[in-house]
């Protein structure tokens, strides 16, 4: 791994937002000090953020992040009792829940939970320092899907260490090594997520799409998106922030027209995006007046001032 000490440019952005993102995550209420938030961001901006990409592709980068979880996850792995407290008023049930859907019995589902709390909170120590998997969290998802993901390995770790205690000749005695695994069940798909996704992703301007498609699909930086589209790359920075957080709001409003309640419609939003049964690529497809968009605005040299 890269050490943040190798990319300066990330650096001078953590130094130019921190102040902005420490006040927005809270960090003041949990007890994480500005200097060690900022030192949070440049490690995960180090590890992340490409070696050639550009300050407003990293600030992009920074204002992506869920912050406030991210600080939550980060104070709890330093052992704040504050941010303990609320990370558990906040994710205790959730977690519960979770572990029973996946032990499917009260129990199992409890040991399953108590066991990553222990992980979680950090009762080991290396080196003198307290191990905590909290600290493995970058703020790049949702807290309550990495924590999902994390019981789930927890859980297959789990019946991996049981099974080798299970010696060959008992399951040979038994047939279970002949025995055909039962398929799990497939719970029915809820596809209004993807029809909300796909009708708020095809109402977007062919610029939207343009630009959506340009930066997610085709991996272009800010700059070539910029130059493309004869306008600034910070206009292009603002313009992905922007519509992020518009189809967020567009795809929970579209969600609660099909009968979702807000807190079933955020819960939605939580998914793995290689759940959805969309096609992201065709929704965002270019059409005729997208490449006449691209043409006018190259053709006039439009320009933006780089605020």
């Amino acid at each position: 791994m890269s050490s943040t000490k190798q990319n300066p440019i990330v650096h001078s952005v953590v130094r130019e937002l921190q102040a902005e993102l420490h006040l927005k995550a809270g960090c003041e209420k949990i007890g994480l000090a500005r200097e060690s938030f900022a030192q949070i961001l440049a490690e995960v901006g180090t590890k992340y953020v490409a070696p050639s990409a550009t300050e407003p592709e990293i600030r992009t980068f920074f204002l992506s992040l869920r912050i406030d979880e991210l600080a939550l996850a980060r104070a709890c792995a330093a052992g704040h009792n504050t941010a303990w407290e609320i990370f558990l008023n906040r994710y205790r049930e959730k977690l519960y829940l979770s572990a029973l859907r996946i032990g499917r019995e009260d129990s199992a589902a409890r040991e399953l939970a108590d066991t990553l709390y222990a992980d979680l909170y950090g009762t080991n120590t290396r080196e003198g320092e307290r191990v905590s998997k909290l600290s493995s969290y970058t703020g790049r998802g949702s807290l309550e899907g990495w924590l999902r993901t994390v019981l789930a390995q927890e859980y297959v770790n789990r019946y991996r260490r049981t099974k080798r205690l299970v010696s060959l000749d008992e399951e040979s005695e038994d047939g279970i090594q002949f025995r055909a695994p039962e398929p799990e069940p497939v719970p029915p798909a809820d596809t209004r997520l993807s029809r909300a996704t796909d009708e708020t992703l095809a109402s977007l301007s062919a610029e939207d799409r343009t630009v959506l498609s340009a930066y997610y699909l085709d991996g272009r930086t800010l700059a070539e998106i910029a130059r493309m589209l004869g306008v600034h790359e910070s206009t292009i920075s603002r313009k992905l922030d922007k519509l992020a957080k518009a189809l967020r709001k567009q795809i929970l409003a579209n969600l609660q027209r099909q009968g979702m309640s807000r807190r079933q419609a955020e819960e939605a939003l939580e998914t793995d995006v290689r759940d959805l049964q969309v096609d992201i690529r065709r929704s965002l497809a270019q059409d005729s007046s997208g490449a006449a968009f691209s043409k006018k605005t190259a053709k006039a040299g439009v320009r933006d001032d780089p605020g």
